[in-house]
């Protein structure tokens, strides 16, 4: 089975790209971020029609997160338990993770908050937002509250730089988020949990990343961020057989800033 995902920065105007990138890859289970529209806007008949189910939340122009699958969308949750809110005065859970069972696999597509600055109530909100996914990851493998031998794959844009070569030039972020200690800590908890970042596993080299901005050429020069990633659960971690981001997608017309994080898994044995 193929998973895998992709921060799609608008998918109405993506919609036929992301679909043509399903057929040439034989992708089966899409995680889909930053789809930019509400749940009545999504172009859910150019994914039908190629033969893929839809699971999608998505409030407004921001945010917004989908999977998409042809091996099955069953038990399709909307937010994780205890999943922050955000805003003032009146502080809503945003559109930033769903989850559903597809193949077999328990798939979550998350869009990590931001945090915009270090000083900015978002920044807390970004480490409350990865705590509280966490806690609940713990849960779901923990072998008296959930099952040790699930399924899990944890995918999405996390909006965190784990190392300094996953940046073309750190220092460029120096005073800003994605690379601050508290973030970097947030997002290695999850390995401590039990958790494998596989990208790291099968694709160790520095420079392999997965965002360049649409300003100064930053895809020509290489000058690049690695921020998607895709947590497996031990039982899933043991299936992976390859992992491949598709520095090909941003190429061309109406491409995203980022690309696709592919995740190939072996068949399930007995």
């Amino acid at each position: 089975m193929r998973i895998a995902t992709w921060n799609i920065n608008s998918v109405r105007a993506r919609a036929d790209r992301a679909v043509a990138w399903l057929e040439r890859t034989g992708t089966d289970v899409l995680a889909l971020q930053e789809t930019k529209c509400s749940d009545a806007q999504f172009p859910h008949a150019a994914f039908e029609a190629a033969g893929y189910e839809v699971a999608h939340v998505g409030l407004s122009q921001w945010n917004g997160v989908a999977l998409v699958s042809r091996v099955g969308l069953a038990e399709v949750e909307v937010g994780f338990p205890d999943q922050p809110t955000f805003g003032d005065p009146d502080p809503v859970v945003e559109a930033r993770a769903i989850g559903a069972t597809c193949g077999g696999v328990r798939v979550w597509s998350l869009y990590v908050p931001h945090g915009r600055a270090p000083d900015h109530p978002h920044y807390a909100y970004k480490l409350e937002w990865l705590a509280r996914l966490r806690t609940a990851a713990a849960g779901w493998i923990d072998p008296q509250l959930g099952d040790p031998h699930a399924q899990l794959a944890l995918v999405g844009d996390w909006n965190v730089i784990p190392l300094d070569t996953d940046v073309w030039d750190v220092s460029a972020f120096e005073g800003q988020t994605h690379v601050t200690p508290a973030e970097r800590a947030a997002f290695a908890a999850f390995a401590e949990i039990g958790f494998t970042e596989v990208s790291r596993v099968h694709l160790p080299e520095a420079g392999k990343y997965t965002y360049w901005d649409y300003q100064q050429l930053a895809f020509p020069k290489n000058r690049g961020l690695r921020i998607d990633f895709a947590y497996t659960s031990p039982a899933l971690t043991e299936r992976v057989s390859q992992v491949t981001i598709d520095r090909e997608e941003r190429k061309g017309k109406g491409a995203s800033d980022h690309v696709p994080v592919v995740v190939d898994l072996a068949q399930e044995t007995e």
